[in-house]
């Protein structure tokens, strides 16, 4: 991935938004094989964006629990 393509990652709330979309047209059919398999490229895309935001909201959360309370 280019550094470029880095800076355009999505929010988890954009990559969510999106991939629903995705799933949304996946199951409503009608699309050719050629379109069906890139919107699930894209879809498998996407969910590793929103794993990704979701691991690192994990890390911060146990992160923040270890701290001691002052």
């Amino acid at each position: 991935m280019t550094d470029e393509k880095k800076d355009e990652r999505p929010s988890y709330e954009q990559a969510r938004a999106e991939l629903a979309s995705v799933v949304e047209r996946l199951e409503a059919g009608g699309t050719t094989l050629e379109e069906s398999l890139a919107l699930w490229e894209r879809g498998e895309r996407l969910a590793e964006i929103c794993q990704h935001w979701l691991d690192g909201a994990r890390a911060r959360i146990d992160a923040a629990r270890q701290e001691p309370a002052t």
